[in-house]
């Protein structure tokens, strides 16, 4: 399959994990929307659970979506801790991610709770972030586009070409997460590339061109530029960089490139 140059919109996410108090992360997001000005890019960001409705108080009005680190598949009922597609809603939240590296390896999550997580986001109408991405184990055995083939079949598993379109794949080499490591711009465009082959063969073509691809392996403001300017990567799900309201700010500028240049 020879990759069409598709005005995909750029996605950038911040996914600040278990990061930040109530005071840091209101002056992080008022810092990253007062910065943001015009963008043609779909940004988020992803607070702890027990800040998103200050947060989302605070970008009500701006171009940036409040996201969700995590759901449970449930409506509701006595599921301790968790949290609900609805109880997401009613805070304002738009986006989800799922399947995230740290939920399936330090938490332990199967591929069957990911995929039920998946159908519950996207049944809310939410924008859902499905994660994937193999081990540095699996990627010297060779094993990185079975890995990635795997999780994304299981993850999408009774998921309908008409859900795509709120579907957004983030591929997130799990030894390029955290580490300062970082899949080379060829590399990952290999491995998007891949994916997108993949979807095209479980759905079809149209679903292939259309559907967004973003990179989750330390992306920065060195390689943004570098990691964006492939055919296939169309933003990313950034880390630590997210918790720098200039650095998250020059990545979405570097996304912001990208997309005049497909609209070229």
């Amino acid at each position: 399959m020879s990759t069409k140059n598709t005005p995909r919109t750029p996605f950038v996410g911040g996914n600040w994990k278990m990061n930040t108090n109530a005071s840091e992360g209101a002056a992080l997001i008022r810092s990253i929307v007062d910065g943001l000005g015009s963008t043609s890019v779909d940004v988020a960001v992803y607070p702890p659970f027990v800040y998103i409705r200050e947060i989302a108080a605070i970008t009500n009005g701006s171009s940036v979506q409040v996201g969700a680190q995590d759901l449970y598949h449930a409506s509701n009922g006595a599921f301790t801790g968790e949290i609900s597609t609805d109880m997401l809603k009613d805070c304002s939240v738009s986006t989800v991610l799922t399947g995230h590296s740290e939920r399936r390896h330090v938490l332990q999550e199967t591929n069957e709770l990911v995929n039920q997580k998946t159908k519950a986001a996207l049944n809310a109408g939410l924008t859902t972030v499905l994660c994937i991405g193999e081990t540095l184990d699996q990627r010297e055995h060779g094993k990185t586009d079975a890995v990635n083939e795997a999780q994304i079949r299981s993850g999408l598993d009774g998921v309908s070409k008409a859900d795509l379109s709120n579907l957004i794949i983030a591929y997130e080499p799990v030894w390029a997460i955290g580490t300062g490591m970082t899949a080379t711009p060829d590399d990952a465009q290999d491995a998007h590339h891949a994916i997108r082959e993949l979807i095209a063969n479980m759905y079809d073509q149209d679903a292939a061109d259309a559907i967004r691809i973003i990179y989750g392996g330390s992306m920065k403001p060195a390689n943004a530029g570098e990691l964006l300017a492939m055919p296939d990567i169309d933003g990313g799900l950034i880390g630590g960089a997210s918790l720098v309201a200039g650095d998250f700010g020059a990545i979405i500028e570097a996304a912001n490139v990208r997309a005049a240049t497909l609209v070229g």
